[in-house]
């Protein structure tokens, strides 16, 4: 188990994302909540960057990130759960930094 006070680096194109807060339960545009558990369709996550590994072009540290989370790896430290991506698996990238011009998508 690797000790706490050790840092990591993620390698190639790997990301380690924290769930947003939103991802639990949602509520309908009329007030209804909807719980985490309800059998929707196939539902993608957002979620904010926490580390990036050095092949990572399109991502940074900070932004949000939309992807699917039936294809995803889990992973806790520190007492924290993250979830490790590649980067090819995003959907889209959510960031201040983008211009108006892009699009945000990592094809």
């Amino acid at each position: 188990m690797p000790d706490a006070k050790l840092p990591i680096r993620m390698l190639h194109d790997r990301l380690l994302v924290a769930l947003d807060n939103e991802a639990g339960d949602r509520r309908s545009s009329g007030g209804i909540v909807i719980p985490a558990t309800a059998a929707m369709g196939r539902r993608l996550a957002w979620a904010r960057v926490e580390a990036a590994g050095s092949q990572v072009r399109a991502v940074e540290v900070g932004d949000r990130v939309l992807f699917d989370p039936e294809d995803r790896g889990e992973v806790e430290l520190r007492g924290e759960s993250f979830v490790l991506l590649r980067e090819r698996d995003l959907h889209a990238v959510a960031a201040e930094r983008l211009d108006e011009g892009q699009t945000g998508l990592y094809l």
